[in-house]
């Protein structure tokens, strides 16, 4: 006997590029991840591009954790490993509770592609007070292969057996 479908829930994105190079006019990263998620029917609500600094970079975090419309925080760049590479850094104040299979995952799936460079890459993932925060390279194919290969199955409610959507009214104690 088959379980009946669940329904799809939207839900209220961000999108955060870190660089120091890309413009609005450029950000392919930030479209392809906003685009993917529209086109799998949730609502981008936010879009930032920030400059590779601490504070604004945490500044822009607070915000939208703060912000009660926002559930998930897709970042882009700043995950590598040059001085400029603040990301994981600037987020990891925020977050009370670490997904590290996250990153264990998309460093396997990664591998697959671009071989051991892919050690070079801190993909990471994590609960910030309810806000579940996803921190991606920069590049546009990291982008694709986090999002089409991990990210949207798990921001997708009839996903199974399990899928963060679903953990998110315990995960902020609703």
């Amino acid at each position: 006997m088959t379980k009946p479908e669940k329904p799809f829930i939207p839900l209220n994105i961000a999108v955060l590029t870190l660089s120091d190079t890309r413009t609005p006019e450029n950000d392919t990263s930030g479209d392809l991840i906003a685009g993917r998620a529209q086109d799998a029917g949730h609502h981008v609500k936010q879009r930032a591009l920030v400059r590779e600094d601490m504070e604004k970079l945490r500044a822009r975090l607070r915000s939208w954790i703060d912000d009660p419309d926002i559930d998930v925080i897709i970042c882009t760049g700043g995950t590598g490993m040059t001085r400029r590479d603040i990301t994981p850094e600037a987020v990891r104040p925020f977050i009370t509770k670490p997904i590290p299979g996250f990153g264990e995952l998309f460093r396997m799936l990664s591998y697959q592609e671009i071989g051991t460079s892919t050690i070079q890459s801190r993909a990471d993932a994590g609960i910030a007070d309810g806000t579940v925060i996803f921190m991606l390279p920069g590049s546009t194919g990291a982008c694709r292969l986090g999002m089409d290969s991990i990210i949207l199955s798990q921001l997708d409610s009839r996903h199974r057996p399990c899928n963060l959507v679903e953990l998110l009214p315990r995960i902020r104690h609703e």
